[in-house]
């Protein structure tokens, strides 16, 4: 035991586990290969075995060439990590190294007489090569270094994209909760607008039926005198028949004359009680929610009616107001399929607005002004045209341009809903095939025109 070198054996293994060390920091191993990292860490313990058993053995041909043996380890894990730049220049490195020290050796051997002649050059060559190692070494060592710092400042700058991922992840999400509050609060605000406007058809519908009644409670009121009349009078007629017959000498002329008179009256009272039911079956006509259904309906007399419906209406409001109303109607005007109560709605609303325009040109005190409200009917070629027409306050172009547009009133407020000719635009060219247009000049009248298709 006396003879083992236990210098050779220390220096041997603190150069080896520098060395070994070195390899496992700068390439990384311990993050690759774990279990590689870990019998690198205990490479002194190794070395001191090996080299150990050599002296106890009596090898001394392991002991002097334990740094080739170190060399040929060093190089192994260098090529297993050759892909990387870190492996390529430390194989750079540790190979002219590995190399200077094995022809050093194998010249030694062979040619011992060459070797002392020699030694000084072969101990500056194997010199050199130790700088080159060392020189290389620390080369790789700030190249290692620059590498880890770029790659922390990489990772630093993907933490940094990552938490700025997971907000922009969270402001999306949070942004696209909000966009479905906002979706589903106006899937609400739709419903109830759908809700409102059928309120306001509605309200617009009620509005229009109660200028009407007003202009029929005008009109049924001329037959409902005709029937009191001539009902009172028949009574008359039938008690002066019963004394008559009660008399002994009775004239008979006189009978048959009475009984003419009380069949005349009958007559015109079943004539004015079916003009009384007309008007009531108008009514409850436009009252009545629309079935859609289209009938054979005489234009001519729907317009007649409503042109002097509307006027009496307006009466009703406005006692001091007095106003003409004319029609022109073409006497062979075919009946055509319509929808009675949605047409009806159309004149109404028209007609009104024509007698409200020249109310409030009367209002303006014009000498000579006669309000005047016209309207006729003709037959064309394959259409029928109907004309609204007055001599009232016209439009101007800015507000002819909107007339169509719905809630667009130019009533004060609580006088129009705005929907009535919108409503009636609709029903003339969706649901008749027609067209609805309008004509004025501001302060001398307007003009709407009506066309539909005969089928």
């Amino acid at each position: 035991m006396n003879g083992i070198d236990y210098s050779q054996i220390g220096s041997a293994m603190l150069g080896t586990s520098l060395a070994m060390r070195f390899l496992d920091i700068n390439l990384e191993i311990a993050k690759k290969d774990p279990k590689l990292s870990q019998i690198l860490k205990f490479t002194w313990l190794w070395v001191f075995i090996f080299l150990f058993g050599a002296e106890l053995l009596k090898l001394k041909f392991i002991t002097e060439h334990i740094y080739n043996i170190v060399g040929l380890v060093a190089i192994y894990i260098v090529y297993q990590y050759r892909q990387e730049p870190v492996a390529r220049m430390l194989g750079t490195a540790i190979i002219p190294s590995v190399i200077a020290v094995f022809l050093r050796d194998i010249t030694k051997f062979i040619f011992p007489v060459f070797y002392k002649e020699n030694d000084d050059i072969i101990g500056l060559i194997f010199s050199f090569t130790v700088f080159w190692l060392l020189g290389f070494a620390f080369y790789t060592q700030r190249q290692v270094k620059q590498q880890r710092i770029e790659r922390e400042q990489a990772e630093q700058e993907r933490k940094i994209m990552e938490a700025k991922k997971q907000e922009l992840e969270y402001q999306v999400a949070e942004r696209t909760a909000e966009l479905r509050k906002q979706k589903e609060s106006l899937e609400i605000a739709l419903e109830e607008l759908k809700i409102t406007q059928n309120q306001l058809i509605h309200a617009e519908k009620m509005a229009s039926l109660g200028e009407l009644t007003a202009g029929i409670a005008h009109e049924i009121q001329n037959p409902l005198n005709f029937v009191n009349n001539f009902s009172e009078v028949s009574v008359e007629l039938c008690q002066e028949l019963k004394e008559e017959l009660d008399r002994e000498n009775f004239d008979k002329e006189y009978i048959v004359e009475i009984l003419g008179d009380i069949s005349k009256n009958q007559q015109k009272i079943a004539h004015h009680g079916q003009r009384a039911a007309s008007i009531v079956r108008g009514m409850l006509q436009h009252s009545r929610a629309s079935t859609g259904q289209k009938e054979l309906t005489d234009i001519n007399a729907l317009a007649d009616e409503y042109l002097r419906l509307s006027y009496h209406g307006l009466r009703a409001k406005d006692k001091t107001f007095n106003a003409d109303f004319k029609t022109n109607l073409d006497v062979d005007l075919p009946k055509i399929e319509l929808i009675p109560q949605d047409f009806g709605r159309v004149l109404l609303n028209i007609i009104n607005n024509a007698f409200y325009a020249v109310q409030q040109k009367s209002k303006l005190g014009i000498e000579g002004y006669k309000p005047t409200v016209t309207i006729s009917t003709l037959k064309l070629e394959e259409e029928i045209l109907i004309k609204i027409s007055d001599n009232g306050t016209g439009m101007p172009e800015s507000v002819k341009a909107k007339v169509f547009q719905p809630f667009f009133t130019t009533k004060p407020t609580g006088q129009g809903t705005g929907l009535g000719l919108s409503l009636s635009y609709d029903i003339i060219t969706k649901g008749h095939g027609g067209s609805l247009e309008v004509e004025s000049n501001e302060g001398e009248g307007t003009m709407f025109l009506i066309k539909l298709p005969i089928k």
